[in-house]
């Protein structure tokens, strides 16, 4: 008998249910940018965890995971640890930033920013940062999402065609229920992103013999890739320590996790936090399997990042495949969903509303919102088209970019010096050695990310000290 409309169907029901969640989505929503924008800072912890989960877990995460563990070896466990920190991070910085956003109604980062530093020129700055960081890393989650749905395909949809349907499919449901919308999705998403890749590495693993004969076979054959520095020798502490640092800090400080810690109810959902995504770390020991798996049968793949469909291409029934693809794809859509709304809600209050139209009507402002959707969708369709590719260095690049709003964020909370000048100066200075460090020396990005941290920081701290409170 033949099969192969399953696949079709597996991705069919995929795009269908986000359709079917924005249209339920839409009808609890309202014509303000409270509600829009910030989901009228009623979401529930469920809803919170979730939705934080599968923006956090990217196509970076989900395919990216396997290719680090397949050409470095285990400096990609870091991803443990780091996970822990974000989940302190969020709890500790997030619950505070959560306060003030309920006090005083922010809606985007900057508005935390220019309630605090009272500076035009930072505003700026950070508007700038959280486009120009955010822009690349959405084009790599669609690119990833695209060509793991061409796959699941089995060619029948193009990687140009599938990232079309994305973008359309995050227009229509972004567009009638906003936050909402993307929230409840990501709980749809956030599952199939855990199935996939647990279900992925545990089924690879019984392909190959099972565990015990899998890592005495790597003993035997590639025992560097079960140790510091790696099988490339670059993979010592020093990378640990950067990812471990720069990845979560990027993550919490882009402009889609400041939205959703304004959007929280109630500040007892910061507390469960750190405890759930702690947990939710062990996704990433599927991703050890499929990488292992990977270098005991293709040792030789030119592009790592397609280690795990390929795989799956060669190990797994067709039904199978299709729907762990389609669960990867879920990690591109949940963070990408999550990028577009946060972009628009940028613009809308920090571009259109400051600059272009001081005196527009809320409503206005939501419909101002729901067309920046568009707009930069279409960018980023433009970008996947002409650039085409999933790679993890961009995304490292991304989050060690807004990584660098750290420092500001904590010296506003934590410490009385901190100005509008050592803001900028830090922010600037941590920018230009990553971005001198990245592509003048080629330093990996994390490494690069975590020293323009360091400057960032002692630029801050020393400009705090010689000028006016």
């Amino acid at each position: 008998m033949n099969y192969s409309f399953i696949p079709i169907i597996i991705i069919g029901i995929f795009t269908f249910v986000p359709l079917w969640i924005g249209a339920a989505a839409g009808k609890e929503s309202l014509w303000n940018t409270e509600d829009f924008f910030v989901q009228s800072r009623k979401m529930s912890t469920f809803t919170s965890f979730f939705t934080v989960y599968a923006t956090w877990w990217s196509s970076f995460a989900f395919l990216g995971s396997s290719a680090y563990f397949y050409i470095r070896g285990p400096v990609y466990w870091s991803g443990i640890a780091w996970n822990i920190l974000f989940g302190i991070l969020y709890y500790t910085i997030g619950k505070r930033i959560w306060f003030h956003g309920k006090t005083n109604g922010y809606i985007t980062p900057t508005d935390f920013f220019s309630d605090v530093y009272h500076s035009k020129t930072l505003d700026g700055l950070i508007t700038l940062l959280m486009i120009l960081f955010t822009l690349p890393y959405l084009q790599i989650q669609l690119s990833g999402g695209a060509y793991l749905i061409e796959i699941a395909s089995n060619g029948l949809i193009s990687w140009k065609v599938s990232g079309l349907i994305f973008y359309l499919i995050i227009i229509i449901y972004l567009w009638a229920g906003g936050l909402r919308a993307v929230a409840w999705a990501d709980i749809f998403y956030g599952i199939l992103i855990l199935l996939g890749m647990m279900i992925g590495g545990f089924y690879l693993v019984e392909k190959v013999g099972g565990i015990t004969y899998l890592f005495e076979s790597i003993q035997y054959s590639n025992p560097e890739h079960l140790q510091l520095p790696g099988p490339m020798g670059d993979s010592d502490e020093w990378l640990w320590i950067s990812m471990f640092m720069i990845t979560p800090i990027g993550a919490l400080m882009g402009p889609q996790l400041w939205i959703r810690m304004y959007c929280v109810e109630k500040r007892e959902s910061f507390s469960i936090m750190p405890f759930l995504f702690s947990i939710m770390a062990i996704v990433y020991l599927g991703s050890m399997l499929v990488g292992t798996v990977g270098v005991l049968l293709e040792p030789d793949i030119e592009v790592p990042d397609v280690i795990y469909p390929m795989l799956l291409l060669k190990k797994a029934p067709t039904w199978l495949t299709a729907f762990l693809l389609c669960c990867g794809a879920a990690a591109a859509m949940s963070t990408s969903n999550s990028q577009i709304h946060a972009i628009s809600a940028v613009y809308s209050i920090d571009v259109h509303k400051k600059y272009i139209n001081p005196n527009i009507s809320d409503r206005r402002l939501v419909f101002i919102g729901r067309w920046a959707i568009v707009f930069f969708s279409a960018i980023a369709y433009i970008m996947l088209v002409n650039f085409p590719g999933l790679l993890v260095q961009i995304g490292m690049i991304a989050l060690s970019g807004t990584a660098q709003v750290f420092v500001p964020t904590v010296g506003a909370l934590v410490w009385k010096r901190a100005n509008s000048k050592s803001a900028i100066a830090g922010l600037l200075s941590g920018v230009s050695v990553l971005v001198i460090c990245t592509f003048i020396f080629k330093m990996t990005a994390a490494h690069s990310g975590l020293i323009g941290l360091m400057i960032n920081a002692m630029i801050f701290i020393s400009i705090g000290f010689i000028t006016k409170k």
